[in-house]
């Protein structure tokens, strides 16, 4: 009997599931997900336009993106791009940097590198090593709050707090001076929100897609020399901080070589605080939304954990990656064949009604919440301790601080496929 044929999603839908607009609208973008994996969870996505992109497998259902984010053996970050990338892109990337990718991080890496890659920092980012940071994490999460009191009763939370926080965390870990903070945000933001027009700043909506990968390409290059400066400076003088660690690092004997050294500052760097920021800005919107949860989490401090948890489910900050299917194998009754690429997409996981009860409603008491947004398996999230940790902090002592929450506006999200969030967040807030 001939395999049945693969279920193609429609020109129409194809096209939302790669739009960067399509994912600035949160509910719509959430219909479009409940509606393909209602229908067909697992999809094949097609180009309408020959050659614009490699055609692929949208992953929808929970279960099946568990079962491909824990098999790394069988789908592989590597040889196909790890984020969706137009051919554009990708050529261009290649003859810029002979990779698929323009940075080759721990994202890209599989074994045996990726474990050798990993272990460098690993036991950094571990909570018993976190702990000694909490007093500095503390004092700068109180700074934070106090200055959005001073500004408001209005302000934008993501301005103010969201946004500033997590990357002074990050920067003091990297020990990159306060001074050049701004700085590496807007390299942030010409990496991970390219496509939206407001962060990258750049007029890209009337962009090629190649021109928007040459735009990426300058935010990295100047990451590099900013870092390759960094590391010259922690060999001569190494201190405790993550830099040194990278920058002093031995693998199999041998230093990491400058462009897979520049690749581990820039993933620690950019995925460290943009990630956070989302989620934190969106537990500060659902709440603002839902005066009764914030009365109910004021009152009894033991939903904290819930509530750092079910931010980051809730928002999936990381909305997809891609992987490479080893051999053949089959999913959700699809014949998948070795070299297919695949999208796993996180934020139709952690909506999955199957998995998780009502999943559009925010709720701090969620129990269990097994998400995905940490992703799962060898390449899990190297740094969702110390995420856990500063959103912990933050929503302290916004709870010691505020009294109460209310939108004052409405809210705007970044147009990106891949790292997503809130970009405005209007809010009134009342001091305690």
């Amino acid at each position: 009997m001939a395999p049945a044929p693969a279920a193609t999603l429609a020109p129409d839908i194809a096209r939302q599931v790669i739009s960067p607009q399509a994912y600035g609208e949160w509910h719509g973008l959430l219909d479009l997900f409940d509606h393909i994996r209602s229908t067909t969870p697992v999809a094949r996505v097609e180009p309408d336009t020959p050659g614009l992109f490699e055609p692929f497998w949208l992953i929808t259902r929970y279960d099946d993106v568990m079962r491909i984010s824990k098999d790394n053996a069988g789908f592989l970050n590597n040889p196909r791009p790890v984020v969706f990338s137009f051919n554009e892109a990708i050529a261009f990337s290649r003859a810029a940097t002979g990779s698929n990718m323009l940075v080759d991080s721990l994202v890209v890496f599989d074994a045996p590198v990726h474990p050798k890659y990993r272990k460098l920092t690993q036991e950094w980012f571990m909570p018993r090593n976190l702990a000694r940071l909490e007093g500095e994490l503390r004092a700068l999460a109180a700074r934070t709050v106090d200055r959005m009191l001073e500004q408001g009763p209005e302000v934008d939370f993501v301005k103010e707090v969201s946004g500033p926080y997590p990357l002074r965390v990050v920067m003091q870990i990297l020990g990159v001076p306060e001074a050049d903070e701004l700085r590496m945000q807007m390299l942030t933001q010409q990496l991970f929100g390219g496509q939206d027009k407001d962060l990258s700043g750049t007029g890209m909506e009337n962009m090629t897609p190649e021109q928007v990968v040459q735009l990426v390409a300058g935010a990295v290059r100047n990451f590099e020399d900013y870092f390759a400066a960094l590391a010259e400076e922690r060999r001569k003088n190494p201190t405790e901080d993550v830099a040194s660690v990278i920058a002093n690092a031995l693998v199999d004997g041998q230093p990491l070589p400058p462009r897979d050294m520049a690749g581990y500052y820039i993933i620690v760097a950019t995925a460290g605080h943009d990630t956070t920021s989302a989620s934190t800005a969106g537990a500060m919107q659902a709440l603002a939304n839902d005066p009764k949860q914030w009365a109910r989490f004021k009152a009894d401090r033991s939903l904290l954990p819930g509530i750092v948890e079910e931010a980051i489910r809730w928002t999936s900050p990381v909305q997809h990656f891609m992987r490479t299917a080893a051999e053949d194998c089959e999913i959700g009754g699809q014949q998948i064949k070795a070299g297919d690429w695949l999208m796993i997409n996180y934020v139709a996981a952690n909506h999955d009604p199957a998995q998780f009860r009502d999943p559009r409603r925010f709720d701090a008491a969620r129990v269990p919440n097994r998400h995905l947004a940490f992703g799962a398996g060898a390449h899990q999230c190297l740094g969702l301790h110390l995420a856990r940790l500063e959103m912990r902090i933050l929503f302290e002592a916004l709870l010691d601080r505020v009294a109460a929450i209310e939108p004052a506006g409405a809210a705007q999200r970044a147009t990106s496929t891949f790292v997503g969030g809130l970009k405005t967040l209007p809010l009134k807030v009342t001091p305690a």
